[in-house]
């Protein structure tokens, strides 16, 4: 099983809201903010079967994350913001004060059991 490069995005979801609402320890939340969506071309050429976990590499850290089969583009992902995305964030902010959210250069691949 190799690896693929991608873009991150990140966003809100709606299931990230409700969640929001138990708490952001709650597992629903926890589990919602852990969750990549990745298109099932890049599921299928990483060899990774439904919510199957695999990590998440950007030039500022790496997480796992489970991932989640979803309708669209190939190396595009798709990751709630929350503390697991953070880590992926780099801090530089280009004389904005903000750092870069969407467009991370990322490399995903299939977490070695």
């Amino acid at each position: 099983m190799g690896s693929i490069s991608g873009l991150l995005i990140t966003v809100r979801t709606g299931r990230q809201g409700a969640a929001m609402e138990k708490g952001k320890s709650s597992t629903e939340y926890v589990q919602e903010i852990s969750t990549l969506a990745v298109c099932p071309e890049d599921v299928v050429s990483l060899g990774l079967g439904e919510d199957q976990k695999a990590v998440l590499k950007s030039s500022a850290g790496e997480i796992t994350v489970t991932c989640r089969s979803v309708e669209g583009p190939q190396g595009i992902f798709f990751l709630p913001l929350g503390p697991l995305a953070n880590r992926l964030i780099d801090e530089e902010t280009h004389g904005t004060g903000v750092p870069d959210f969407k467009g991370i250069p990322v490399i995903l691949s299939p977490l070695a059991n």
